[in-house]
């Protein structure tokens, strides 16, 4: 990130529509930077688009949209614990730099696996329905 010739907010924020706007911006950063996050909305959003197809009850609905936001909240915390190594190493590779992001990616990874297994409980019996 370069602030050059950008005025910086420092300090507690005390207007709420500020943090929300920070907030924001902070998701379309996410979303603009890291292509995995692109690919967990779409998937995430064809996952919606069946749910609407199969009718589901409420409790899949609560099950897949917390499935969903789970994975683009981790996606979120992933970039940010990335972002935050590469700041401390200036982009220079370091062990404990290497094991923060990992790290970060495995709770990704673990929680995408819980979204595709939310999924298949949802969806498989519905799809085997259609066939049989």
């Amino acid at each position: 990130m370069d602030y050059k010739g950008k005025k910086e907010d420092i300090g507690k924020n005390k207007h709420f529509i500020r943090s929300v706007e920070f907030a924001v911006t902070g998701i379309k950063t996410v979303y603009h930077d890291e292509r995995n996050m692109r690919a967990h909305t779409i998937l995430g959003g064809v996952a919606i688009v069946l749910g609407l197809l199969f009718q589901l009850n409420r409790w899949e609905w609560l099950w897949l949209l917390l499935s969903i936001f789970l994975v683009i909240v981790m996606e979120i915390i992933n970039t940010a614990f990335e972002n935050v190594v590469d700041m401390i190493t200036d982009f220079h590779f370091h062990s404990i730099g290497k094991k923060i992001k990992d790290m970060a990616a495995g709770a990704v990874l673990i929680t995408a696996l819980f979204a595709l297994i939310v999924a298949c409980f949802i969806f498989l019996p519905k799809i085997y329905q259609l066939f049989f």
